[in-house]
């Protein structure tokens, strides 16, 4: 068995592109292995910085041998089509090609018989392609080449058994250029690689992947991505503790700075006494996405004047110094910035910001950030009347929420809009709410998002998410199977979770209604017009085009969000499609109440009953051109089960109606339930198509007030299984 090691070896490959590139790698090599007939025992990529590697052991020294076979035309056919199968299957003649009888007759059979290709005569075609395929998010062309790739290459080793593959790689692609016997730009493999840019970076050769690992050790570059996130993360741990301070958490980054470093060495810096005034935030933002250092703390949470660089070279006291020295000038420069904009924000009340919203455009034909912000800052109060929050506090909320804006800190960390704003509202002297609020209304930004549950905050981020939504929908600007520029779908996540999660007993439609109608004239006029000329020209109320439109949205978001726990798209549908249900909490109680009476025997045998049911009258219906959707006529029940079924359903209409007023959907599902016996009954003792035509349509009639009486629970025909 032989083994293949494979590396790429070229400029700085950007952090995030990494891990993905090497397992695409892996997978380019190792699928074509596998088309090819050639099986391996294991299989693993590395990249670091400058290099992506691939390992595959176990590999056998050949393709297998292996045999083709093309069906022909039938014996006897015209010469033109025996011609034809014969240029196809690369015969010189009819006769080297198989006769087989089928039970169609006798055909032609061509049998090729194909040699196994030896390892490394067949591994260059495959490097070669899987090379040229590698998907990179972004890729460049350097010097002269047509060839991309994400930062130039520089060398390919690969070793097959020790032993360097015989492969070029030709990086210019011109006509003339290929067709020269060595062009310019044509990298050769070899068994040659090289270690850390500036402690190692003669060349040298290796034999295997073990040799290779060991090697790149000894020249300062740690091959396994994991193992140098362990070093990264230990290493600040240590220096953390032994300074009597805790390391702050950040996954995201170490991944990032894992991609930085081949020879990962973990130093603290200190942060001058000056900057400590500058809040939390600013400073961690800062040091995180400009430097990628990593914040530390000391033990009550708080902010430490420390901070974790890690050096991609080998620890040697004076280098120390000198890089942690350089790192907290780079530092120090980085800061003065953020302290700037932090002083003189402060000497602009956040109030006095508002006026340069209007310069401010939100998105076209929306208006400015000043209109949105007058737009669902009367919704956030009529949303907070329904909660129970302080409307004064959610209009000042609302009205200062987007004022940070125009600040140069938030010009210079967007990613801090909302924080900044609370810490200016506090500065101001605003209200601790107004300021909460203010900080909270953006959020949750995602799934793993923290709630808002403070009510003047839960109105505000639920009028801006309303708006934004209602805006863009009267618009037309949608999202699209694969786009979501204006992240919609986040924003209807984050309603869906602020009612949920908080209890709230809000009706949608009617604030889908209230957000449209204070957006601009032309935008409703066009909006409207739009949705009529889609449902055959027929005119749409203003206050249900979102119901229309924006509601399905909704249920579709709240099957992906509930999802998660377990909850089945198809009860949520079943559900939604009575029509009317906006209130998410309701629907939700109603979903699992639902869930908990198909989970019984009576739940599932009644499903039954009213597929069954729904099934004869579809078909009935459709042959009689009518609906049957009457009362029937107690003169023609002539069995007992007929009079049973009837005298059913007329005691659990007035009880599935109290039960309903009352949203107690537990008991609703339990009165259902009583029907089961009766249903069954009727299906086993009666027979729906009667011969006499009363009787039929009378029983029909029945069955229709079987699924009427089910479907003022739920719509059962949406359930699924």
């Amino acid at each position: 068995m032989a083994d293949l090691l494979v590396e790429l070896f070229s400029e700085e490959i950007p952090a995030r592109m990494q891990a993905r590139a090497a397992e695409s790698l892996k997978a380019l090599v190792t699928g074509r292995l596998k088309a090819g007939g050639l099986d391996f025992a294991s299989a693993e990529a590395h990249v670091t910085p400058r290099r992506l590697a691939l390992a595959i052991g176990g590999l056998p020294a050949r393709q297998p041998d292996r045999t083709e076979e093309r069906k022909g035309p039938k014996v006897g056919s015209p010469e033109r089509a025996v011609q034809g199968f014969m240029t196809a299957a690369g015969l010189e003649s009819i006769d080297q090609a198989e006769i087989r009888s089928t039970d169609k007759g006798d055909f032609y059979f061509a049998v090729r018989h194909i040699t196994g290709s030896a390892l490394a005569a067949y591994l260059p075609y495959l490097l070669f392609e899987a090379i040229s395929e590698m998907p990179w998010p972004k890729s460049m062309r350097w010097g002269r080449n047509d060839f991309r790739w994400v930062r130039p290459l520089h060398g390919i080793l690969a070793v097959v058994d020790g032993q360097p593959l015989d492969m070029d790689f030709h990086l210019l692609r011109t006509k003339e250029e290929a067709e020269a016997p060595t062009p310019e730009g044509t990298i050769h493999a070899s068994n040659v690689t090289r270690g850390h840019r500036f402690l190692a970076p003669e060349p040298f050769a290796v034999e295997s992947f073990a040799d290779y690992k060991a090697k790149l050790r000894g020249a300062y570059v740690i091959l396994d991505r994991e193992e140098r996130k362990r070093i990264i993360a230990d290493g600040i741990t240590a220096l953390a503790t032994q300074a009597g301070l805790v390391a702050k958490d950040d996954p995201g980054l170490l991944e990032e700075v894992c991609g930085l470093v081949e020879w990962p060495v973990p130093m603290l810096g200190r942060i001058d006494d000056q900057f400590m005034g500058v809040p939390k935030e600013v400073l961690v933002t800062s040091m995180r996405s400009h430097q990628k250092y990593f914040a530390l703390e000391t033990a009550d949470g708080a902010l430490a004047d420390r901070f974790a660089v890690v050096a991609n070279m080998a620890s040697e006291p004076k280098r120390d110094a000198t890089i942690i020295a350089g790192n907290e000038k780079v530092l120090r420069a980085r800061l003065s910035d953020a302290k700037f904009f932090w002083d003189q924000d402060r000497r602009t009340p956040l109030a006095d910001r508002r006026e340069a919203l209007r310069d401010v455009k939100f998105y076209e034909r929306l208006g400015s950030m000043a209109d949105k912000v007058q737009r669902f800052a009367q919704l956030a109060v009529e949303i907070a009347r329904r909660i129970g929050a302080d409307a004064d506090q959610v209009r000042r909320a609302a009205t200062l929420c987007k004022a940070d804006l125009t600040t140069g800190m938030v010009g210079e960390f967007p990613e801090l809009q909302g924080v900044m704003g609370r810490y200016y509202a506090i500065d101001a002297g605003e209200d601790a709410a107004v300021a909460e609020a203010i900080a909270e209304h953006y959020s949750p930004l995602g799934p793993g998002d923290s709630c808002p549950t403070a009510p003047v905050s839960v109105a505000v981020s639920l009028a801006d998410k309303i708006d934004t939504l209602v805006g863009f929908f009267a618009i037309d600007e949608k999202p699209t199977g694969s786009k979501d520029p204006f992240a919609l779908r986040r924003a209807a996540l984050g309603v869906i979770r602020l009612i949920i999660e908080n209890d709230l007993r809000l009706p949608l439609v009617s604030l889908f209604a209230s957000a449209f109608e204070r957006l601009p004239a032309e935008v409703q006029a066009h909006s409207l017009e739009l949705a009529a000329s889609r449902i055959g020209g027929r005119e749409v109320p203003a206050g249900q085009f979102t119901e229309y439109s924006l509601l399905p949205f909704f249920a579709d978001r709240l099957k992906v969000h509930l999802r998660e726990q377990g909850v089945r798209h198809d009860l949520i549908a079943a559900v939604f499609e009575l029509g009317g249900e906006d209130d998410l909490v309701r629907l939700l109680v109603r979903v699992h109440a639902l869930a908990d009476f198909l989970g019984t025997e009576d739940g599932a045998n009644l499903l039954t009953g009213f597929r069954r049911a729904s099934n004869i009258l579809r078909a009935e219906e459709k042959k009689d051109g009518v609906s049957h959707a009457a009362e029937p006529e107690a003169n023609r029940l002539v069995q007992p089960e007929e009079s049973a079924l009837n005298a059913a359903l007329e005691a659990v209409e007035p009880e599935i109606e109290s039960a309903l007023k009352v949203e107690d959907f537990a008991r609703a599902m339990a009165t259902l339930a009583t029907l089961r016996a009766p249903i069954d009954a009727f299906f086993e003792k009666v027979t729906v198509n009667a011969d006499d035509a009363d009787l039929r349509v009378n029983r029909l009639r029945l069955l229709a007030r079987v699924r009427t009486e089910m479907s003022r629970v739920a719509d059962f025909a949406r359930v699924e299984g």
